[in-house]
């Protein structure tokens, strides 16, 4: 397969029960599980050793080679071959003492997660009672806390993939494939304090693949084809 041909569009429904939905930041990137080269890495899971962005980017022979050349084509089209977030979801590539500074536009657009309805908020009491320095006689006085986690949630977000913007980054049949894959698997592996296992659930995915570049139907339209109403019961949704 080659570059992506077929405008998609995608809408994905997760539920959430008695935890915290808006993310850890410790969490890995999902396309980092799938073996893929990633530019942006979080710092506890750094497969490649280098501790910045500029590092990582330096580190790249063609990278590195269009950047003394002040070539700005040669650099983003390096970028988009070496890491696969760079040709998905683009990056500005812009540090600090450098002359050269390079964006670049990536296919994929995911719009936020909204609830179906109002959520819930509950509220619980956290205690450290732990020393956190040496050179204490006692046990330090406890530390009280607050954590915050939603009751019960359905929430929605849908996003595109767009054929004109893939061509330039050279995003092909078989990243769009992983996209999905990791859109499928979003919590796996993704237990938290406040993400306790089985609290986040993808439960649908809805992937339209568009017989044409440009797509015979506009986005907004394909993304109403689908209507989901929140309900009391689990799964607290229900896609019409």
């Amino acid at each position: 397969m080659g570059i992506l041909e077929n405008k998609i569009d995608f809408a994905v429904i997760i539920t959430v029960n008695h935890a915290n939905p808006n993310g850890d930041p410790l969490n890995g990137n999902r396309l980092m599980d799938f073996g893929h080269s990633v530019f942006v890495q979080p710092d506890d899971r750094r497969v490649d050793g280098y501790k910045s962005l500029s590092e990582r980017a330096k580190a790249n022979p063609a990278v590195a080679e269009a950047d003394r050349a002040k070539d700005k084509e040669a650099f983003a089209r390096a970028a988009c071959e070496a890491w696969i977030d760079v040709r998905a979801f683009g990056q500005v590539f812009a540090f600090k003492g450098d002359e050269l500074s390079v964006g670049v536009r990536g296919p994929v657009s995911v719009h936020p997660a909204f609830s179906l309805t109002p959520v819930e908020i509950e509220s619980i009491q956290i205690t450290k009672s732990v020393n956190s320095e040496p050179g204490k006689d006692k046990k330090a006085s406890d530390t009280m806390g607050t954590k915050h986690r939603v009751n019960h949630a359905a929430y929605v977000f849908y996003g595109s993939i767009n054929c004109q913007l893939a061509e330039k980054t050279g995003f092909s049949e078989e990243d769009a494939e992983e996209i999905k894959k990791a859109l499928i698997s979003l919590f796996e592996n993704d237990a938290s304090a406040a993400r306790p296992e089985g609290s986040m659930a993808v439960r649908e995915v809805y992937w339209w693949k568009h017989n044409c570049k440009s797509g015979q139907y506009a986005s907004a339209r394909v993304h109403e084809s689908i209507e989901v109403k929140a309900q009391k019961e689990a799964p607290y949704y229900k896609s019409l």
